[in-house]
C-alpha cells in the first residue's frame, strides 16, 4: 500500500518525539513512485495512505486507467503505431501509402523502441530539431511531426500521461514557395502543345482549379448548367481507378464555376471522340479503365525540353490549377469562394499559397478606410 518514514536520520525509535515531519510513498495509478511530506504524526501519514488506497480500489477509472497503463506504458513504440495504424479505416489508398512512407522513412527510424510511457515534451521538441539539423524539408517535417502528434494523443487519450507530450510544441512552419504561375498568353499556347487529352485537362485545371486526377475523370454529364460543374470523383494516382474526392467521403461533391470555353472544350472532346458512360477520358489501351495519370506527366516531360513554348522557370503541371486561383483572386473574387472550389481542406491552405496574389495593399487599404473617415 505504501511506507511512512522520516528524512531527518534519526532512528525509527526516536520518530514519535522527534519535530520533524513524516514522509509517504507509495506507486500511483500509473506505477510511478510518488513522496508526499508534510505529515505531522505518523496516524495522519497512515490516513492519507489509507485514503490513497481506498481511491484506487474504489475508482473504477482510476482502475481502468491503470490497466491501460500497463498495457501500453511499456509497448514500444513500433508496436503501438502499428496497432494505431489499422484504425486508420478511413484514410484512401493513397493516404495510407504517404502514412507509411513517414512512418517507415521518419517515425520508426527515430523511436521505434522507445516505450510509450517515456514520450513527453522533451523527447518531442529534441526530434523536431533533429529533424532541422538533417536537413528535412519543411512540408515533410510538418507532415511527420502530424502524425506524430496523431499517435500522442491518441495515447493521451488512453490515459498514458498526464499532460500531452505534444502540449505547447511549435510545430514545424511549412510555409510553401509561391505558385509559378503562367501569364495567359503562356498558357494559350500550352494548353494546345499536347494531344487533346492535354488539352481538356489543362483547360479544366486552369478554368475550373481541378487537380490532375478530377481533371481526368471528367464526366459530360457533371455539367449540371451551362456555367456550373460538379466534381464527383477523382482518378486515384495509387490505384488507377475512380476514387472520391480528397478530403471528401463517398458521395460528396464540389460545384465550381464553368467558363464557356472549358465547357466548348468539354463538348468538343465529347463529339469527336464519344464517351463512355458520360466519360471522356479512358485508357488508350483498355477503354473499360480510366485515363491513367503517367499519362499527363509524360505529356508534360516532352514538352519541358522542347523550347517550342514559353514555360516560366519552376513551374510544374500544377501550375494550371495554379492559374485559375490567380485569376480568381486578380478579379476580386472572395479567396474563401476560391478556397472551396479547390477543394482545401482549410483556408489557411489557400492563403498561404496565394497570399501575394490578393489584391490590394496597406497603403491602399488606408486610402478606402480613410473616404467614409473623411467624409
Amino acid at each position: 500500500m505504501g511506507s511512512f518514514f522520516k528524512t531527518c536520520g534519526d532512528a525509527e525509535s526516536r520518530w514519535p518525539r522527534c519535530p520533524h515531519e513524516y514522509t509517504i510513498r507509495y506507486r500511483n495509478a500509473a506505477g510511478r513512485q510518488v513522496e508526499e511530506s508534510g505529515f505531522s504524526t505518523s496516524e495522519k501519514a497512515k490516513t492519507r495512505l489509507a485514503e490513497i488506497y481506498q481511491e484506487r480500489k474504489y475508482n473504477p477509472h482510476n482502475q481502468r486507467r491503470a490497466e491501460r497503463l500497463q498495457k501500453y506504458g511499456p509497448m514500444q513504440f513500433h508496436e503501438y503505431a502499428a496497432e494505431w495504424r489499422k484504425s486508420q479505416r478511413a484514410l484512401g489508398p493513397a493516404s495510407l501509402r504517404h502514412l507509411d512512407s513517414l512512418l517507415e522513412n521518419h517515425l520508426l527510424p527515430a523511436f521505434a523502441s522507445r516505450r510509450m510511457g517515456t514520450f513527453d515534451y522533451k523527447v518531442v521538441d529534441g526530434f523536431i530539431i533533429t529533424m532541422e539539423r538533417n536537413g528535412v524539408g519543411l512540408a515533410t517535417q510538418s507532415n511527420v511531426f502530424d502524425k506524430l502528434r496523431a499517435i500522442l494523443l491518441d495515447a493521451h487519450r488512453l490515459g498514458l500521461y498526464d499532460e500531452s507530450p505534444v502540449e505547447g510544441i511549435v510545430p514545424p512552419q511549412y510555409d510553401p514557395k509561391r505558385a509559378v504561375i503562367p501569364s495567359p498568353q503562356q498558357l494559350a499556347g500550352l494548353r494546345l502543345a499536347g494531344d487533346a487529352v492535354f488539352r481538356v485537362v489543362a483547360d479544366l485545371m486552369s478554368g475550373c482549379g481541378l487537380r490532375n486526377g478530377e481533371a481526368l475523370a471528367v464526366n459530360v454529364n457533371n455539367i449540371v448548367a451551362n456555367d456550373v460543374y460538379r466534381i464527383t470523383e477523382q482518378v486515384n494516382q495509387t490505384t488507377g481507378a475512380y476514387a472520391p474526392l480528397k478530403h471528401r467521403k463517398p458521395g460528396e461533391y464540389r460545384d465550381v464555376p464553368l467558363p464557356a470555353r472549358t465547357k466548348h472544350t468539354i463538348e468538343w472532346y465529347a463529339d469527336t471522340y464519344g464517351t463512355v458512360d458520360g466519360y471522356l477520358l479512358r485508357h488508350p489501351r483498355d477503354l473499360s479503365k480510366p485515363m491513367p495519370t503517367y499519362h499527363l506527366q509524360n505529356q508534360w516531360q516532352r514538352l519541358t525540353p522542347d523550347g517550342t513554348f514559353e514555360i516560366p522557370e519552376g513551374m510544374v503541371l500544377y501550375g494550371f490549377r495554379h492559374f485559375f486561383a490567380s485569376n480568381c483572386l486578380t478579379h476580386n473574387i472572395p479567396i474563401t469562394d476560391v478556397a472551396e472550389w479547390m477543394g482545401h481542406r482549410s483556408i489557411d491552405v489557400t492563403f498561404k499559397i496565394y497570399r501575394h496574389l490578393m489584391p490590394g495593399s496597406i497603403s491602399r487599404a488606408a486610402e478606402v478606410l480613410n473616404l467614409d473617415l473623411a467624409a
